[in-house]
């Protein structure tokens, strides 16, 4: 039976990667259809607090705030190893030094705001802007710091600035694990057998793309025209990986622990509903 899902991701070539095919009908998916909204992830974590798409990609700090009506699905997540957000200045200083400074975040809900939170607990003045705006903000001198993401992580010394610390070794280091920075949700009033179907499209879409990269290249281009092609292929390197292709129980634990520390830190609300739908 053909069903059409809205499915929200980014245009950042990680995820253009992982869709490509699945949008383009390009590997079979039990009848199921996709109208596409690509937003960046801020835009995206927003509109699941209204929880108006079926299926979204999200940081797992806003994962925290909507799991009374979205699940998770254990594939098409962005979470690994040196992959993490940074904190960068335009002169060199310590996490401390930033107390009482201004420090911009690529979000509110973005886990790059989460892991600033947990890692130093006394910046209070957190200023948000797009992610691709704030390395040119530094430059400009209109804050202390940013917590920079995506791409950025390859360009952050082209605008003269200083790596504070890496959020991503940082929790490395000091758990053991992976860090979760974004997954797929599926809203919690959808058929689980649907949930499976999706599942099982992401799955193929992303080895399609493994398989073919030339085949979905035109649209991954598409959405990065600001990228050289080097940096696009850095970026996929680095984001998409085995935890893209299922969590596994390593994956499963990192985003529970993450989920865990910002509860306990008072973060995020409790919420005691399963984690995933299947």
């Amino acid at each position: 039976m053909s069903q059409t899902l809205s499915l929200g991701y980014s245009p950042c070539p990680n995820d253009t990667f992982i869709f490509a095919a699945l949008i383009h009908h390009q590997v079979p998916c039990g009848g199921l259809r996709f109208q596409e909204r690509l937003e960046d992830v801020e835009t995206l974590n927003r509109l699941a607090l209204n929880a108006t798409l079926d299926l979204t990609k999200i940081s797992y700090h806003a994962f925290g705030h909507v799991r009374e009506h979205y699940t998770l699905l254990r594939s098409g997540s962005a979470l690994g190893r040196g992959c993490g957000p940074l904190v960068v200045a335009p002169t060199p200083c310590s996490m401390g030094d930033l107390r009482g400074k201004t420090v911009l975040i690529p979000g509110e809900m973005t886990t790059a705001s989460l892991l600033l939170q947990l890692c130093e607990s006394g910046l209070k003045d957190l200023h948000t802007l797009p992610f691709d705006q704030i390395m040119p903000a530094l430059q400009r001198g209109e804050a202390a710091a940013g917590v920079i993401i995506h791409e950025s992580r390859f360009t952050f010394a082209d605008y003269a600035l200083h790596q504070v610390i890496d959020l991503g070794q940082w929790w490395e280091e000091t758990t053991g694990l992976p860090i979760p920075l974004g997954g797929i949700l599926a809203r919690r009033d959808l058929d689980p057998e649907v949930v499976a179907r999706v599942e099982h499209g992401i799955r193929a879409s992303l080895e399609f793309a493994r398989a073919h990269p030339e085949q979905v290249a035109a649209y991954i281009r598409a959405h990065a025209q600001e990228l050289s092609d080097a940096v696009t292929a850095r970026h996929i390197d680095l984001y998409v990986n085995d935890f893209t292709l299922d969590l596994g129980p390593e994956g499963e634990h990192a985003v529970r622990y993450l989920l865990q520390r910002a509860e306990e830190h008072g973060i995020i609300p409790p919420c005691d509903k399963p984690l995933f739908a299947l």
